[in-house]
């Protein structure tokens, strides 16, 4: 039995394409995404700081 599906997520300094090529790297591929916004308060509002982006993915060997 392989490894489970884990979540990868996009880092702040990293493209969508480069968290993607970290994934291959590893031995993964993505089979879901989601996102979510994250907000900071700026003078009592919430503002929005940046959108989160996550990749479920799987061990490449378990395609096969």
């Amino acid at each position: 039995m392989g490894k489970k599906q884990i979540w990868y997520e996009v880092q702040e300094n990293e493209s969508i394409e480069e968290c993607l090529e970290r994934m291959r790297h590893d031995g993964y591929m993505a089979i879901g995404r989601k996102e979510e916004p994250l907000f900071h308060l700026v003078d009592g509002e919430p503002t929005l700081l940046r959108q989160k982006v996550q990749f479920k993915a799987i061990p490449t060997q378990d395609m096969e």
